[in-house]
């Protein structure tokens, strides 16, 4: 189908963007990689009247040590993120789980900070950044705020991004060494997951992360509770579902994401405790 007319604008900064996006109001829409939001404007499921590309808005692009925790910018591309040498030496569950985002074409386009934005509880970053722990810095006209990845997600393709603000970065903390597994099961490489979990252990605790197993990505905290208590990676396993509410579609039925979850997680656990 052909989109709806729209106007467009390009952006030469990340303050620049969001003056435009606070002009143009609740209508307007950033661009970036473009992969999530023109496949929705073909289809005509949305409908921006404006367009404001951020795509060479080349000063949110960097992978920054930050001390206790990596800084991403929110335009680093997927291929960028699962290449560098600084998330493989201190946050590689993340760096690995960007080499599983679509195929080449899409990680040298796309970006984290769209997948994130785009809240789709189907793609791999928001779940992964959930797990870790991470922060999001997102940046207003006059303010800039800093929103736990656990609070972020309100629903389907929803998030406590207001229409007038801009996530600019993903800080994660440093893994110190942690076990890490990013698990994903799918028909093709490319397709998304059917269920995807990333989770890593050790001595500071553990995070597990659930792809496209609820309406937003799930953290799935009982598990990482029954570890804490001592209980076995198995018996741990068993609370994947605590926290998830995951969908039926013509890929599969509730109780078989369920089940699928169960196995995937004790996988995951089992990699990490290595």
């Amino acid at each position: 189908m052909i989109p709806a007319a729209f106007d467009y604008v390009r952006a030469g900064s990340a303050d620049e963007a969001i003056s435009l996006i606070s002009e143009h109001g609740d209508e307007a829409k950033f661009l970036a990689g473009g992969h999530s939001l023109l496949p929705l404007m073909k289809l005509r499921l949305a409908q921006p009247t404006v367009l404001v590309d951020i795509g060479r808005v080349s000063d949110l692009s960097y992978v920054n040590d930050g001390g206790d925790h990596v800084a991403i910018g929110a335009l680093t591309r997927h291929m960028d993120v699962e290449n560098s040498d600084l998330l493989r030496e201190h946050v590689p569950l993340l760096a690995h789980a960007a080499s599983h985002v679509g195929d080449p074409q899409v990680r040298h386009r796309g970006t984290i900070g769209g997948s994130i934005a785009h809240a789709d509880p189907a793609s791999d970053l928001p779940a992964t950044t959930l797990a870790l722990g991470a922060t999001y810095v997102v940046q207003g006209a006059n303010t800039t705020r800093e929103i736990a990845a656990s609070d972020f997600y309100e629903g389907f393709l929803s998030s406590a991004l207001a229409p007038d603000e801009m996530l600019t970065e993903i800080r994660v903390p440093k893994m110190n060494g942690a076990g890490w597994s990013f698990q994903k099961f799918n028909r093709r490489a490319q397709d998304w997951a059917i269920v995807g979990v990333a989770a890593w252990s050790g001595e500071a605790g553990s995070g597990v992360g659930l792809v496209n197993m609820a309406s937003v990505p799930v953290l799935a905290t009982s598990v990482s509770d029954a570890l804490a208590s001592g209980a076995s990676i198995d018996d741990a396993a068993e609370q994947a579902n605590a926290q998830a509410d995951p969908p039926a579609d013509i890929n599969a039925s509730v109780d078989y994401r369920k089940h699928l979850a169960k196995v995937l997680v004790k996988r995951a656990l089992t990699e990490a405790a290595g």
